[in-house]
């Protein structure tokens, strides 16, 4: 007790908005109910971690941590309970929980048991070895007096504090359904009948119903007369007595507003607030709740959180609601779990998060599982950037993949086997569930879309994580130099795994001269669906396929029973590698005359891994996206090898390399608006596609622009990049040179008067000399601009084949060609803004589902309907790039 005491001065007591983190290690996804040894709380940072990772960010050698283990055991009884008996095969008739004829709630089924105790740790001299537990004693009701004031205020605000990750899904649930403020809230009566309310808890109880069983739980005081009254019982069969609500009707409907009582604290934005009247019935925010309060004797200023909010409460129910998407009905799934075999909670459409991160992290990319990841059955506490994490984990981009990565490719986690088989792949056991709320939070907080609780593209999702990869591990790099380096001065980043880039090969109908010209790098392959060459299948193949679970979607979906065509790849891939033609080039050469061409485009290099996105969708006569009802005929082995650009070959007549080939800039030459950019992108269309509809249109109208993509999606080169705009009269060069222009660039840092010439000048050459865009590009990146800039000087120094010893460099990997599939991700619904999200994974030679938590050997794998495909180089299959 007395080096507790001697320690004591360092506790603080968290308040409602610090960042408590009580259930779940920040770097790893052990939580309380994993091990008996639980997690551990710092009483100073409010950090929770296990033994081992206790001091992994810089703190002080000595440290105090409350445990908290908790343990869930089956109710007595519940096995009676109608909706758990195994013995009945009466199904659910009622979309409900805790109810007769619904499913049986968690609350109803099991009790969790807690238990705590106040630890001592000391660093040791050996970092490397698990800090040492100088004392542990018991922190229970019976003993907590025992204990310094500041320990036990530290303790008890940590443990009943609604903790970090609630609250951030919590807020985006706000963010997707804004809580108005209540039209009642200004002329609200006031009785004064000398109500006050008294600050301790323990008096506080249901007026209305005092007898009842849960008197004390869920109470909201009413803000006219103070009357205190149960809440309404919620739909899983917890809640209060309803007391509340009763008063309400019973006092004729005058006094409709309630503050839920326990969730009052000094940041009067978090309270819970309620209307009753008819009109509003749901949360509503009191602008003058303060004045209210005080008139019943509470100052919120003392006021310390001791309940869940509504909001709070509503993301757990949902948690608990399982959702099952109809993929592969009606097979006979045989669960797996184990190491690279690890599902992932569903946070609440959070599908297209989870299918990026199997495809990624599981073990599927064996460079990014050595990088991140660790072997199987191997330990989660010991990768390195674990151990060299800043202060605060959960906000560094490369502490939180490692911890997504080891726990997917350890199995740490993963449910034992039997299990797995007994309870169907899934459960609903804390000790066996990762829900990636962390990663989540970090990799969307700084992004419109995937801040939110909606449902996003996977393939949108896969670029902007390995654009913030790449940015994080430059970040890394830069402050500790060779962090990922294998030779002097390049830069193994994520995305070199996926990185390639295509040549344009440029035909003058006037002299049949040739121009070859370096596109943009890319990461995903954009093919368009040419349906005009679907065909229907043939009668007995038609037949046969009236069992699969595909069909019996659609029957389900509609009346009758469709009929949907297929399409070979090869069609795909013909429609992307055919010639089209360019009207009205001046070429230089020629005196600047205008002449039209031929183009076509082909791979300059083959990566270790190709990702191929199919453009499933196209835009309806309404404008409105509307899904390709088609299925695809694509190969498991692909031989690209004749799609290789190989450059000027004998014979060929060649523009002088001095010559440019430039488009009038009326063509290509508006200020592309990069909300309408991402609009339509939003709606399934490619990026390439998105900016040539803007900028035929003008550049900022984007319904004029879906009107451009419906008349224009079956243009052959749809979805061909866009050559690069350069020099200072906007015009469209076809060569890879990019000119800035000096008057903008002192133009912007007078105006801008906080980024050097150097930043200002990355930017401009970014966005293609448009200073408005420069101006955006810059403020969206200042948290980390150097590596931001970093990156272009890897892309740039990719695309020319140059670098300089100053800035770090990617060079293309490359091979000879030929791919095996060795991934999928499928979309079920309308559009990739909504429906469900589904991967598929190869493991030796069986295909494995990856349903968020459900994880089962693939009885027919959806080729023919995925939505992106992974594929690796054959070459590459056995032999892992071992510079990651």
């Amino acid at each position: 007790m007395e080096l507790i005491t001697s320690l004591a001065s360092e506790c603080r007591v968290a308040a409602a908005y610090d960042k408590v983190m009580n259930a779940e290690c920040v770097y790893t996804f052990h939580s309380p109910y994993t091990t008996d040894q639980g997690i551990l709380v710092n009483l100073n940072t409010f950090v929770g971690t296990v033994q081992n990772l206790a001091f992994g960010s810089p703190s002080s050698d000595k440290g105090l941590f409350v445990r908290i283990v908790k343990k869930r055991v089956v109710k007595k009884g519940a096995a009676d309970h109608p909706t758990n008996s195994s013995a009945t095969t009466t199904a659910p008739t009622k979309l409900a929980i805790g109810v007769e004829g619904g499913f049986a709630s968690e609350a109803e089924k099991y009790d969790t048991i807690s238990s705590h105790s106040i630890v001592v740790l000391s660093k040791r001299e050996n970092n490397e070895m698990a800090p040492e537990i100088l004392a542990e004693l018991p922190y229970t009701d019976a003993t907590k007096n025992n204990f310094p004031t500041l320990v036990t205020m530290s303790v008890d605000s940590i443990v009943h504090h609604a903790g970090a990750l609630t609250p951030q899904d919590a807020q985006q649930w706000k963010l997707d359904e804004e809580i108005p403020v209540s039209k009642y809230a200004a002329q609200l009566p006031f009785v004064d009948n000398d109500v006050r309310i008294v600050s301790n808890p323990k008096h506080w109880a249901c007026q209305k119903y005092p007898d009842a069983e849960r008197s004390k739980e869920n109470l909201w005081l009413n803000l006219s007369d103070g009357f205190i009254g149960g809440g309404r019982k919620n739909w899983d069969g917890s809640g209060g007595t309803g007391g509340a609500l009763d008063h309400y009707d019973e006092t004729g409907k005058l006094f409709p507003l309630v503050v839920k009582l326990g969730t009052l604290t000094a940041d009067i934005d978090t309270a819970d607030c309620y209307s009753y009247a008819p009109d509003e019935d749901g949360p509503v925010r009191v602008p003058n709740l303060k004045e209210l309060l005080v008139k019943r004797g509470i100052h919120i200023a003392s006021m310390q959180k001791t309940v869940k909010s509504t909001a709070e409460l509503e993301v757990e129910l949902n948690a608990n609601y399982a959702f099952d998407a109809i993929t592969e009905a009606g097979a006979q799934l045989v669960p797996v779990s184990g190491p690279g075999l690890q599902g992932l909670q569903n946070l609440g459409n959070s599908c297209y998060m989870n299918s990026v991160l199997q495809v990624l992290l599981s073990g599927t990319v064996s460079e990014l599982a050595h990088r991140y990841g660790t072997k199987a059955h191997g330990n989660v506490t010991s990768h390195a950037f674990l151990k060299s994490a800043p202060t605060s984990p959960w906000d560094n981009l490369l502490c939180q993949t490692t911890k997504i990565a080891c726990a997917l490719t350890s199995g740490a986690f993963a449910l034992p086997v039997d299990q797995a088989e007994s309870e169907d792949g899934a459960t609903t056991n804390p000790k066996y569930r990762l829900a990636p709320r962390m990663f989540k939070h970090l990799i969307g907080k700084d992004h419109v879309d995937f801040c939110t609780a909606q449902q996003q593209d996977a393939a949108q999702f896969f670029q902007y994580l390995l654009e913030k990869l790449d940015q994080a591990e430059l970040a890394a790099a830069k402050q500790q130099p060779g962090t990922f380096s294998a030779a002097s001065n390049i830069i193994n980043v994520t995305s070199r795994l996926f990185t390639f880039a295509t040549r344009t090969r440029l035909v003058c109908m006037a002299d049949q001269k040739i121009k070859y010209n370096e596109n943009a790098l890319e990461n995903v392959w954009g093919l368009r669906i040419p349906m005009e060459k679907a065909v229907f299948m043939e009668e007995e193949k038609k037949a046969a396929d009236i069992a699969s679970p595909e069909h019996k979607r659609l029957k389900s979906e509609d009346s009758e029973l469709k009929q949907v065509p297929t399409i070979t790849f090869a069609a795909c891939l013909e429609e992307w590698a055919s010639e089209s033609t360019i009207d009205d080039l001046k070429w230089a050469h020629l005196q600047s005359a205008n002449y039209p061409a031929t183009q076509r485009t082909r791979f300059a290099n083959f990566p270790r891994y190709l990702v191929v996105q199919m453009h499933r969708y196209e835009m309806g006569p309404d404008w409105t996206p509307v899904k390709l009802e088609v299925k695809l005929d694509i190969p498991q082995e692909l031989d690209l090898s004749q799609y290789r650009c190989s450059g000027p070959q004998d014979g060929e007549k060649l523009v002088p390399e001095d010559a440019s080939v430039t488009a009038p800039a009326s063509a290509f030459g508006p200020t592309i608006d990069e909300s309408a950019l991402s609009q339509l992108m939003d709606m399934g269309f490619s990026m390439n596609s998105c900016r040539r509809a803007l900028i035929a249109v003008g550049g900022n109208n984007s319904e004029a622009a879906m009107n451009w993509i419906f008349e224009h999606n079956t243009d052959p080169d749809f979805n061909d990049p866009l050559p690069q705009v350069g020099g200072p009269t906007g015009e469209l060069a076809l060569s890879h040179d990019s000119v800035v222009d000096e008057g903008s660039v002192q133009t912007l840092v007078e105006n801008l008067g906080c980024f050097p010439a150097d930043h200002v000048r990355a930017a401009l050459k970014a966005t293609n000399g448009s200073m408005e865009q420069a101006a955006d590009w810059l403020f969206s990146h200042m948290d980390d601009i150097d590596s931001a800039i970093s990156a272009l000087q890897i892309r740039e120094a990719a695309s020319d084949g140059t670098h300089t010893s100053s800035a770090p460099s990617m060079t293309l990997e490359d091979g000879d060609g030929k791919y095996s599939m060795i991934g999928m991700i499928s979309h079920i619904g309308k559009n990739t803004g909504s429906g469900h999200y589904v991967a598929h994974l190869k493991r030796g030679d069986d295909w494995v589902i990856f349903n968020d938590e459900k994880v089962a050997l693939s009885s027919k794998p959806p080729t023919e309907h995925a939505y992106m495909y992974l594929y690796k180089r054959s070459d590459a299959m056995n032999s892992p790039n071992l510079d990651y």
